[in-house]
């Protein structure tokens, strides 16, 4: 387990916030940390290498520029669960996969140019692994927002 300074912590509650749209987005909050922009992004390479941010990136809301997302599980034998896993995220298109304690116990959302292409990519994966893909299309949208405090 990776333990964080106050810095670190710190550092993680603010990449969770918007970043300014410019050349160097990260100068301003390092400044603001009292790092420098190296030290910063030493830090933040850090943090992902440790396996404390799994992911860092941007989120696209894929319909909102023509595209199409679907939420996916699948019933994956434990035995088998890794392998699967290490299937399904070689896919671009996977956004994100979560594992649940439940009968569907992998969770991820597929996120595609279009609504067509949900359905290839899925086909694909069940080709690849064996196993039914269950597709949970979006009826509603609703946004809750999602922070976890360091």
């Amino acid at each position: 387990m990776t333990t964080l300074d106050d810095i670190d912590r710190a550092l993680v509650n603010a990449l969770q916030d918007d970043l300014p749209l410019d050349h160097r987005p990260f100068a301003p909050l390092a400044e603001k940390l009292g790092l420098t922009e190296e030290a910063l992004l030493d830090r933040v390479k850090a943090l992902r290498e440790s396996g404390v941010l799994t992911r860092f990136g941007p989120f696209f809301d894929a319909a909102a520029i023509g595209g199409a997302f679907c939420l996916c599980a699948m019933n994956v034998p434990a035995d088998r669960f890794d392998a699967v896993n290490d299937m399904v995220n070689a896919h671009p298109e996977v956004a994100h996969n979560y594992e649940r304690d439940h009968k569907l116990n992998m969770w991820f959302v597929l996120a595609c140019e279009t609504a067509d292409s949900i359905h290839d990519i899925a086909d694909r994966i069940e080709d690849e692994t064996g196993l039914p893909v269950l597709r949970f299309p979006k009826l509603q949208e609703f946004y809750i927002g999602f922070r976890v405090a360091a």
